[in-house]
């Protein structure tokens, strides 16, 4: 389940189902990502080849990844079997 988000334009399609705030070229992973997030209740299933999914290091310990297209990630935390701050990043 996601419990928040912190990209406006992943909220906006979340809640409105409107991606108008989402690179269209990014849009269809994204959509697939959110699913599987709303569905996880663990961060393992996240675990899937086509996600790459990988937990952050560093100051960034307890985030984990999955990738969406070349550097663009969704980023999240998960705690009690929630997903929070998802995120739309780049941060390569």
């Amino acid at each position: 389940m996601i419990e928040s988000i912190k990209h406006k334009g992943l909220r906006r399609l979340c809640e409105k189902n409107d991606g108008s705030g989402i690179r269209p070229v990014l849009l269809d992973k994204v959509r697939k990502i959110l699913s599987a997030l709303e569905a996880a209740q663990g961060p393992e299933d996240m675990a899937l080849p086509m996600f790459r999914f990988h937990p952050l290091t560093g100051g960034r310990r307890g985030t984990y990844s999955v990738t969406v297209k070349a550097n663009w990630r969704v980023t999240f935390r998960f705690q009690e079997g929630a997903a929070f701050d998802v995120n739309l990043e780049d941060y390569h």
